[in-house]
């Protein structure tokens, strides 16, 4: 891994609550880690810290405020596709476990992930499609006497496994991107809907999978009832509408969930932003929306702005940014602060309490992916090839958040300007946490400010940094 992190927490040793006695006291110095869009620093610490002092002079100022607090945070993170555990279980032993703990360790000098979405059967990042209940054509399996998780038995499973042994706070998503073929409108793994009649069947398919996950010391934290519902392009993929997934929640999934007593999250739509009628209308369905949690969202389409509009108007329910797949070339610029500001800043800003980018790995060919279906330029957080480990910009755009956020951080308020976006945070042990992006192409000088009292930075063209003191 090319990442760099000191043992910068020695030098935040005295509490924060010594800061927050009236302007008097000293605010502990920041320290910076920065990334630019010339490569020139890739997620590296600043040598020295940022003293707060008095303005020097007249800059743009990032007012940070945190006696505007916002959501709690649950984690940033990202997808453990089935390509993306099969690569690491190609990895060797030394070297994967090593990996995973430079990702996932809670200290240490790792990015601190602390959330991860897996599919529920294969997604289209996987080497074929498949489910766990699949049968030849025309025959059916009301009964689920063949659900069986051999699929993921040598890849998922073990590699979530050693995972939770690392880290084992870490929250999982789960995601369907297909029932099985023989519950659907078309019998097919891409596209169709889900029979009306095998609602309850389907249901208890959801039991089945989280109940054999927990024997296997894998508790799933959420589920979404289907991957992008409004997309039947992908292989695997099913359609699924506002009124057939309410339905579905309100008389068999919440039901099902509740009787055996799972404490796991319904999350609704798990799709773009451009169609906020859609999870509008299911927390509306007053049958469906006391089993649901909150909102899954992508951003593909729209923009995070929609999350605010469902926020407003249901403020009791939730908000999740569950997939985003952002990539670059290998060489050239980085295109960092567009990615931090669209992605991770824009959906904390508006009340998203978790960012997931898509997806971990993959391989030199950005696969394995299904045919007639699967992404073909879905670049992996990292490029596995063998041993070998390159980043790349998911990487980069979810250490500046994962490594200094972790869960329980609440988003306090950060003011912004034309071409230059913050996200901040206060977090469980006090420290505060600002994001910077600067789109704009030309270095940005500001003062930062705290508690009547600032420090000067200068945050150059097209890049971001993350300030923590």
């Amino acid at each position: 891994m090319k990442t760099k992190a000191a043992c910068w927490l020695l030098s935040l040793a005295l509490p924060l609550s010594t800061s927050l006695l009236a302007g008097a006291q000293q605010i502990p110095a920041a320290h910076e880690w920065l990334t630019t869009a010339s490569r020139s620093a890739l997620f590296a610490e600043q040598p020295g810290s940022l003293a707060f002092a008095s303005p020097a002079n007249q800059l743009p100022v990032i007012d940070v405020n945190d006696m505007q607090q916002f959501q709690s945070m649950l984690g940033f993170g990202c997808a453990l596709t089935g390509g993306s555990a099969r690569l690491l279980m190609q990895m060797g032993a030394s070297q994967r476990h090593a990996l995973l703990e430079q990702l996932f360790a809670k200290q240490g000098n790792g990015i601190h992930i602390s959330f991860l979405r897996v599919s529920i059967g294969s997604s289209d990042m996987n080497t074929h499609a498949y489910t766990y209940d699949d049968l030849s054509q025309g025959e059916t399996d009301a009964s689920l006497s063949h659900f069986s998780l051999d699929p993921d038995m040598h890849t998922v499973i073990p590699v979530l496994k050693e995972i939770l042994a690392i880290n084992p706070d870490i929250k999982i998503l789960g995601s369907p991107w297909s029932a099985p073929a023989w519950m659907k409108t078309d019998d097919s793994l891409k596209g169709g809907h889900l029979k009306k009649e095998d609602y309850p069947v389907y249901a208890r398919y959801f039991v089945k999978y989280l109940e054999a996950m927990r024997s296997h010391g894998i508790h799933i934290y959420a589920i979404t009832v289907q991957n992008e519902p409004l997309n039947p392009k992908n292989l695997p993929s099913m359609v699924m509408f506002a009124p057939e997934e309410a339905a579905f929640i309100a008389n068999d999934l919440g039901p099902a969930l509740h009787k055996v007593g799972l404490d796991t999250r319904i999350w609704v739509y798990d799709h773009n932003p451009d169609v906020p009628s859609y999870p509008l209308s299911i927390l509306g369905d007053s049958a469906a929306s006391g089993y649901v949690d909150g909102t899954a969202f992508h951003l593909y389409g729209g923009t995070a702005a929609t999350f605010t509009k469902v926020h407003n108007e249901y403020p009791n329910k939730n908000l999740y940014m569950t997939e985003q797949s952002v990539g670059s070339p290998h060489t050239g610029p980085l295109p960092i602060a567009e990615t931090l500001q669209r992605v991770a800043i824009d959906s904390s800003r508006n009340w998203s309490r978790n960012v997931l980018y898509w997806n971990l790995a993959a391989d030199p060919n950005d696969g394995p992916h299904t045919n007639d279906g699967g992404c073909t330029g879905c670049q992996g957080a990292l490029t596995l090839d063998g041993n070998q480990v390159t980043d790349n910009l998911a990487y980069y755009a979810m250490a500046h958040f994962s490594k200094f956020v972790p869960p329980g951080s609440v988003r306090i308020g950060s003011s912004q300007h034309e071409q230059l976006f913050t996200a901040a945070f206060r977090t469980p042990d006090g420290h505060i946490v600002l994001v910077a992006a600067n789109t704009g192409n030309f270095a940005k000088p500001i003062d930062v400010k705290y508690h009547g009292q600032w420090f000067q930075t200068t945050l150059p063209e097209e890049s971001a940094a993350t300030y923590v003191w």
